[in-house]
């Protein structure tokens, strides 16, 4: 990872036409005062489990995928996108406690990060970030609420087929460059058995299994 640049006045108009939930001007100088631009790498980390948290980052391109790890299994909690930030770091940050989960670079990101320690303070002093904040949290419950239904409701055979939808619609094409055990880590399971129910779609002519890419039939 590195730093772009300190952020100038050639960058700040640009820079705040991404940030459209902010409107105080005080809030938005200081943004630019303490924020600093950072363009990441596919496979950069951003937080580990157990780290703590000392500055935060909101995704202008790009994205981040969260997750929490248990030995060889991960469980996905969700993507940070453009516009927003990890509400995992941002309750971390708060209470000045170790982040409980894992944050990777998903694709080639920038994002602007400033020190955690101006949370509280932004807090009591602009409803425009004490909005972004709620809103964040709201929706990361929504997405897990979602996740957590998945996982209790909905057989695994299912959620494989409608992720593997999902994706193709999202990258417009059929052609899914994805591993056994990406596909497992993103749906909180086994590659075993991620593997057993793709061979078995395969046998079915619903899908075509390349090495590091599936394909919808």
């Amino acid at each position: 990872m590195k730093f772009l640049f300190n952020l100038c006045m050639e960058t700040t108009n640009e820079l705040l036409k991404k940030l459209t939930f902010f409107n105080e001007p005080q809030f938005k100088a200081e943004l630019l005062e303490h924020g600093k631009l950072l363009s990441l790498n596919k496979g950069d980390t951003i937080v580990r489990d157990g780290q703590y948290v000392k500055f935060l980052p909101i995704v202008l391109k790009g994205s981040i995928r969260v997750f929490q790890q248990k030995e060889d299994r991960e469980i996905l909690l969700y993507y940070v996108k453009a516009q927003e930030t990890c509400t995992m770091s941002l309750a971390a940050a708060y209470f000045n406690n170790k982040s409980t989960s894992h944050g990777i670079v998903a694709e080639p990101t920038e994002v602007l990060v400033f020190p955690a320690d101006l949370i509280d303070q932004w807090q009591m002093k602009y409803p425009s970030w004490n909005k972004y904040v709620m809103h964040m949290f709201r929706k990361r419950y929504d997405e897990l609420i979602n996740s957590f239904e998945g996982l209790v409701f909905e057989h695994i055979d299912v959620r494989v087929r409608e992720y593997l939808k999902s994706k193709a619609l999202a990258d417009g094409s059929k052609s899914i460059e994805l591993s056994h055990q990406q596909l497992a880590s993103e749906l909180g399971t086994t590659r075993v058995v991620i593997s057993r129910i793709l061979k078995d779609y395969e046998r079915q002519k619903k899908i075509k299994l390349f090495r590091g890419k599936i394909e919808l039939v």
